[in-house]
């Protein structure tokens, strides 16, 4: 590890910190008269980054060595292929997860299961708990809604995606979810990553609008640090100060994040864009820029729903995505996953394949 320091340090503040490096195991060396860059060799951990960065002394962390956090992809490392159900996220296959912003009605979201199943979704998603700005606003019907979840998914076969706002809620929504979604305002709060990671399901986290790259990251390794490997990250958009759309898509947050974590990737366009008719161009581009799937709205009716219905794409424009998806990213070499790919038996034998299946 090389630490920059700052100038003009104590003997007091140098002491500290040598005397810290010693205690974790590192060998301390000065390289140069100032003594501002310190080496240290030694084995590092994970938590040894955050250990001196913590220190008023240390000005940078130039180089952080074998003291790489869990997110960060090592030398030679492979993408994480994290599976749920049919789905696949990494290590070159996507998937597409869609259905209504929240759980409303029964019959209507059954009818949108079927409807994204039929054009490639393997995964539905759909709101139990909602996080709203209003106290007024629709709320989410909560546990009722899980139970729709449930027995819509046993009728066809669609895994489930839910979002828990609450730690006290991790283990009725567990036992509903095959994926457990952490919404962007509630990426800092970290008793709930942490209660979320103890469930052992598979974690698809949204970085918050006002978040940065590093931020998202470091609420990622809250959740790694738990033991839980299997993390989604979500890119869903920054606030902006443009009413053109909602959100402005950070595509160079995905690309940047596909190279420097090991961890899938998948993009939200429904919330960047606030309009149905930006939702295939941001997929599009989100597509290029590496992600390894979509997380998208989708309502008939969206005149008629109580969150979010501005946004969600009607189910014919989505089989248009969807047909799109998997062209881009045959360009590439990669392959959209679909329900019921007579090829799945290959993608499960993959050695770095987490699989989370009922």
């Amino acid at each position: 590890m090389l630490l920059r320091l700052y100038e003009n340090l104590s003997a007091d503040q140098l002491e500290s910190l040598i005397r810290l490096a010693r205690e974790l195991g590192y060998g301390p060396r000065f390289l140069d008269d100032k003594r501002q860059l310190l080496e240290l060799t030694g084995e590092g951990a994970a938590d040894h980054r955050a250990r001196f960065e913590e220190r008023a002394a240390v000005r940078q962390i130039l180089d952080g060595g074998t003291a790489r956090e869990l997110h960060r992809r090592t030398p030679g490392q492979g993408e994480l292929v994290v599976a749920v159900r049919e789905a696949r996220f990494g290590g070159g296959q996507a998937s597409l997860i869609a259905g209504p912003c929240a759980v409303e009605n029964e019959e209507r979201l059954l009818e949108i299961a079927h409807a994204v199943r039929a054009s490639g979704a393997t995964l539905l998603r759909g709101g139990s708990y909602k996080p709203r700005s209003s106290p007024y606003a629709f709320q989410g019907l909560g546990g009722a809604a899980l139970g729709m979840l449930a027995r819509v998914r046993a009728e066809t076969g669609l895994g489930i995606v839910t979002e828990v706002l609450d730690p006290r809620d991790v283990d009725a929504v567990a036992e509903a979810a095959d994926m457990i979604q952490v919404g962007a305002r509630s990426m800092t709060n970290f008793p709930l990553l942490r209660e979320v990671a103890r469930a052992g399901k598979p974690v698809l986290l949204k970085r918050h609008f006002a978040a940065t790259v590093a931020e998202f990251l470091s609420a990622a390794e809250t959740i790694l640090d738990q033991g839980n490997e299997r993390v989604i990250l979500c890119e869903r958009g920054l606030r902006g100060f443009d009413g053109v759309s909602r959100n402005l898509l950070d595509v160079a947050a995905v690309a940047h994040l596909k190279m420097v974590t090991h961890l899938p990737v998948i993009v939200d366009p429904s919330h960047a864009a606030g309009r149905p008719e930006l939702v295939r161009p941001l997929s599009r581009a989100g597509l290029v820029a590496g992600a390894d799937g979509l997380m998208v709205e989708v309502h008939p009716a969206p005149w008629e729903v109580r969150s979010d219905g501005e946004q969600a794409l009607h189910p014919d424009d989505f089989a248009l995505l969807a047909r799109e998806a998997g062209a881009l990213l045959a360009l590439e070499d990669r392959q959209l996953c679909l329900p019921g790919s007579p090829d799945r038996r290959d993608r499960d034998s993959s050695p770095n394949s987490l699989e989370n299946t009922p």
